[in-house]
């Protein structure tokens, strides 16, 4: 199916549910359908994969695979391994030994309904959910080896878990720096989110020059949304946010409005999607709803 290229905000923002509700049953689908799982442990799988949410990761896999000139069919078993990825982070990050939040999208979080012990192994299972999918589904199989390592490299410790654990480690102290913290956040939040792009290219079969166009976007962009995140968290509420606010400066969290301030952070959110949108001018027309979904992500609310 080859989507229409019409990138108004309105055309975007209809884009992103037909592509949501594509994911959303593809994942469903998932979960619900693999054989020999302990009853309990999928219900506690789907109930934090099946919550809703923005699904921007997956949908950025889709547009990504688009805009290389592939299927978006052929991409979703990608976007959806993605998303069960930062599922799993989630409700590893929710539990009471790393954040220890009880509301996420709007319900209480997995340990909160299951309990830490079946928390912990939902997300494990999602974690290796995600790996069966893409190399069980993904076409070619050298096509599926690269993704697996794309998103294992972006996932691990040198990328979103390694981040998690500066973030960690930055808690109660001073960090005096920008380049620290975005040291943190390019590893947090931003190397999954440019996975999200070259897994779409991978998919795609794209150029090497369109597989790394598209991780500085991916990278820009991880960048803008974490600032945009702090910023919610400081000026956003509980029920749009579907979490709990204001809870980064009780626990002495490093974030951009306590380092920048409010205005400059906006600014720098705004610098890095002026950069994003820079790196995907080659793609043309193709790339016009990638730089409208940049642009939405900037400006969100939730």
């Amino acid at each position: 199916m080859r989507l229409n290229m019409s990138a108004t905000t309105a055309s975007i923002t209809e884009t992103c549910k037909d592509l949501r509700d594509r994911v959303n049953a593809r994942l469903e689908k998932y979960v619900e359908q693999a054989p020999g799982v302990p009853p309990r442990l999928r219900e506690a799988m789907a109930y934090s994969l099946l919550a809703g949410g923005k699904r921007l990761r997956p949908i950025l896999v889709l547009l990504a695979c688009e805009a290389c000139g592939g299927e978006v069919e052929a991409a979703l078993p990608a976007a959806c391994a993605l998303e069960m990825i930062h599922t799993y982070s989630l409700v590893h990050d929710d539990l009471p030994a790393m954040d220890n939040d009880d509301l996420r999208r709007g319900r209480p979080t997995n340990h909160v309904v299951y309990g830490e012990g079946m928390a912990i192994l939902a997300g494990d299972g999602l974690l290796t959910l995600a790996f069966e999918v893409l190399a069980r589904d993904i076409q070619p199989a050298a096509v599926a080896a690269a993704c697996c390592a794309d998103l294992a490299q972006a996932a691990g410790m040198a990328g979103m878990v390694g981040g998690q654990v500066a973030d960690l480690e930055a808690e109660g102290r001073t960090v005096s720096t920008l380049e620290e913290l975005e040291g943190i956040h390019r590893r947090k939040t931003g190397a999954l989110l440019a996975s999200s792009l070259t897994l779409g290219a991978r998919v795609a079969q794209a150029s090497s020059d369109d597989l790394e166009r598209l991780g500085h976007y991916g990278r820009a962009l991880g960048l803008a949304f974490q600032i945009t995140d702090d910023l919610l968290d400081v000026c956003g509420c509980t029920q749009n946010m579907g979490k709990a606010v204001n809870k980064d400066a009780s626990r002495g969290k490093l974030t951009y409005p306590v380092l920048l301030g409010e205005e400059a952070s906006r600014l720098r959110a705004n610098c890095q999607i002026a950069e994003a949108c820079k790196w995907i001018e080659p793609f043309g027309e193709r790339g016009r709803r990638l730089d409208s979904l940049a642009h939405f992500v900037l400006e969100r609310d939730h």
